[in-house]
């Protein structure tokens, strides 16, 4: 059940794009510097939905940065250099001649991480004439529809998460190809089943993109199982598919949510500026 049904919103109109979670927010400018009792009703729409978007933002860096931190602490990638004046602020980008875009896998944001981020904010910035879209997971769902005996075996377990899994590095190596640095390695051991600090609720909170093993279990021991959650992590009934336009702004917490950037405009140009807000340990 949807924990927002019935809540009553008064600066801003909430509305649900998806069963499972995400929601467009309607009669904010971003540009504008926000009351507080805004901010906190987005905040309460995003811990809600999980994922937030907003149309038509013409934000600058600078206020794109502005916003980002009444909501959290923005924090720099760990992998890529931001932009020159605004470090936190990672280009997200996938150019005309490449064939592999950044992150194109299901997953939760640098899992590799002690700490990783409580939430992504992605800015659309240059879109091709079609594709792009982000499909988003529920991993509150993906967990409460476990069964019993599945949930009792997995709070007891570890994941490990590597920064080197090949099926979500390529786009990332590239770039550092380009900038002549070496990729770094980074390794996390985080509970598969997390306990979201502000909800109470459980989630799954493992992805594709990251986790190789889980914790005294060899690579092949964890096989099966991690095929088994990360199929059904993003079985159709837990997600929701968000179509950009130039000035869109999408904001998810990675504690609850994994996200799927679709690799299908090839011989176009994508851009995007994201920001990561600081997070806690995973518990």
């Amino acid at each position: 059940m949807n924990p927002s049904r019935g809540r009553n919103y008064r600066h801003i109109e909430v509305c649900p794009i998806a069963g499972a979670l995400g929601a467009e927010l309607h009669g904010v400018d971003l540009c504008a510097d926000l009351a507080d009792e805004v901010v906190a009703e987005i905040r309460q729409a995003w811990l809600d939905h999980l994922v937030v978007f907003f149309r038509d933002q013409a934000l600058t860096p600078a206020r794109q940065l502005a916003f980002a931190k009444r909501l959290g602490e923005p924090v720099e990638y760990p992998q890529l250099k931001g932009l020159p004046d605004y470090p936190v602020i990672t280009p997200v980008v996938k150019l005309e001649h490449e064939r592999n875009n950044f992150g194109g896998i299901w997953h939760s944001d640098t899992t590799y991480l002690e700490r990783p981020p409580m939430a992504s904010m992605l800015h659309a910035k240059e879109l091709p004439p079609f594709g792009g879209d982000t499909e988003f997971a529920n991993q509150y769902l993906a967990y409460e529809s476990l069964s019993a005996g599945m949930k009792g075996m997995l709070d007891g377990l570890t994941g490990i998460s590597s920064s080197l899994k090949a099926d979500a590095s390529k786009t990332r190596e590239d770039r550092l190809k380009a900038s002549g640095e070496a990729p770094k390695t980074l390794i996390a051991e985080h509970p598969i089943v997390r306990t979201h600090p502000e909800t109470g609720r459980k989630a799954l909170y493992l992805n594709v993109g990251h986790t190789t093993r889980f914790k005294d279990w060899t690579e092949a021991e964890s096989a099966s199982l991690l095929a088994f959650l990360f199929q059904h992590q993003v079985r159709p009934e837990f997600t929701c598919r968000f179509r950009w336009r130039t000035g869109s702004l999408a904001l998810w917490d990675n504690r609850c949510a994994m996200h799927n950037p679709i690799n299908d405009y090839h011989g176009y140009k994508r851009l995007l500026h994201r920001i990561t807000l600081a997070g806690d340990r995973p518990a």
